[in-house]
């Protein structure tokens, strides 16, 4: 499969560089999403996920929180209008090639809105893990997604949101900065910012829920190297502004500066976070 390529301007050096987003789906695959595993794990503990659950993903990527899910019996659909690129990688962990064993009956995943992963039995959970509160304009989109999912949610069906916790809570924050640095607001770039302290109740209020609860859960972000640690930062997106407003090299040079105060001295990288989730009822 030929990989799917975009163009990025270099206003410095009139070069036009390739980015593979196959390869950077596959970075986030392999490198990055596992690093929230610890909050998949903590939310679906609470809400006793399981074989009676029927859960909506929305942004569902490539598929990993998911097959946890799946994996405590649930029946599962994952809806992502983003990358098809992630999809693809979701479609390979829980849709096997024919003769496989899909992760559990009555799997689905979509590409497009959530309109579009309408079922005639109403879903008992609705999660929306990926983290909110670091690019300017984020919660307006999950905004956007939630008033779509809503009415497809039974009467009292918890919804899920995710954001990052406390920037002092969070290494990543210092290294996250390089972003803000390097992008441009003269350009109409959204470089990233710290999170505050109500992002997902105000998400959940436009969008016509009634919070019920919330907690806080590590995520550290850990590294085989620095080299990793670039590529799984990258592959979220919160960099693309920087790289657009820049070139793809400065960004790669200044984030492996900020990475250096956290690397240890087997060369491995460790960023100790929180990350915030919110419960939220569909009246």
């Amino acid at each position: 499969m030929t990989p799917t390529l975009v163009r990025q301007h270099l206003p410095h050096t009139g070069e036009t560089p390739r980015v593979d987003l196959g390869a950077r789906a596959r970075d986030w695959s392999e490198i990055q999403e596992r690093m929230l595993v610890p909050l998949y794990e903590t939310v679906y503990e609470r809400l006793e996920v399981g074989p009676a659950s029927r859960l909506l993903g929305l942004g569902c990527g490539s598929g990993l929180a998911l097959l946890i899910a799946a994996s405590r019996g649930a029946a599962v659909t994952g809806v992502d209008d983003s990358s098809p690129q992630r999809l693809a990688l979701a479609r390979e962990r829980l849709l096997p090639p024919a003769g496989g064993t899909p992760a559990r009956v009555g799997t689905r995943l979509v590409e497009g809105s959530p309109e579009d992963a309408a079922e005639a039995t109403a879903y008992t959970v609705v999660t929306a893990f990926e983290p909110i509160g670091c690019l300017a304009g984020d919660s307006e989109g999950l905004g956007e997604r939630l008033a779509s999912a809503v009415p497809l949610a039974e009467r009292g069906a918890p919804v899920v949101l995710a954001g990052w916790g406390p920037p002092e809570r969070c290494a990543t924050t210092s290294v996250l900065r390089v972003a803000t640095k390097l992008s441009d607001p003269l350009r109409g770039t959204s470089g990233w910012r710290p999170a505050l302290r109500d992002d997902l109740e105000e998400v959940a209020h436009r969008a016509g829920l009634k919070p019920d609860g919330s907690g806080r859960v590590a995520c550290p972000f850990g590294y085989a190297d620095v080299d990793s640690a670039v590529r799984g930062l990258l592959s979220t997106g919160l960099f693309d502004a920087a790289i657009s407003a820049t070139d793809q090299v400065q960004v790669d040079k200044e984030l492996a500066e900020a990475l250096h105060p956290h690397q240890r001295r087997d060369g491995t990288v460790w960023m100790p976070n929180v990350f915030r989730y919110l419960i939220a009822r569909v009246p």
